[in-house]
């Protein structure tokens, strides 16, 4: 067993994924805010801390996992996932239920990663989006906001508010996103409405 795959996972298994977990779920239902999310993780790069931790919180051996091209060039990211959650890592990305994406300005179409459907809707992916700072530049509305509230993090792709506004139309439908930043994770869920500030 190579020394990667020894690297170290939650030095509390139980407590620090719930802690995760939680973190996850409020910033899911508040959207825009920003949940601390102290990861104390050193997966191999370009895996940020955060996103290391949301993994190992939210996947298991049951749970098809896509990595973007920055990530899946890396093997020790795959081999350090594997040993750490169980997870099967997908070469296609419609068949994963959760996406770890490293370098966001360069992600896929929504479209590309499953939508759920009419009568299971849960049956949609979610995007672990790794960006280096929250920032403003977007507006947010629905459910878990009073009024409006403004968003944004660095890198996103440039049409990120389209794409936002093409994924709340498909609603229940569509994929949901925990952008995850130094110390903090946000969610964005399918249900929130995104315009440009």
């Amino acid at each position: 067993m190579s020394a990667t795959l020894l690297a170290r996972g939650f030095d509390d298994p139980v407590f620090e994924s719930q802690a995760t977990f939680r973190a996850a779920m409020w910033a899911l239902s508040r959207p825009g805010r920003v949940e601390p999310l102290d990861a104390g993780l050193a997966p191999p790069a370009p895996l940020s801390p955060e996103a290391a931790a949301l993994a190992l919180a939210l996947c298991d051996y049951e749970t098809p996992l896509w990595l973007d091209p920055a990530l899946a060039a890396v093997p020790a990211v795959a081999e350090f996932l594997r040993f750490h959650t169980g997870a099967t890592i997908v070469e296609e990305a419609a068949e994963a239920r959760f996406a770890l994406i490293a370098e966001p300005a360069d992600m896929p179409d929504f479209a590309v990663f499953a939508q759920g459907t009419p009568d299971y809707p849960d049956a949609s992916a979610t995007l672990i989006v790794q960006v280096e700072h929250f920032t403003g530049g977007l507006l947010l509305e629905g459910p878990g906001i009073e009024g409006r509230t403004a968003f944004g993090a660095t890198p996103l792709p440039a049409d990120f508010a389209a794409r936002m506004t093409a994924n709340r139309a498909l609603f229940p439908l569509g994929v949901d996103l925990l952008l995850v930043g130094p110390g903090g994770v946000a969610g964005l869920p399918r249900s929130v409405t995104v315009w440009e500030g």
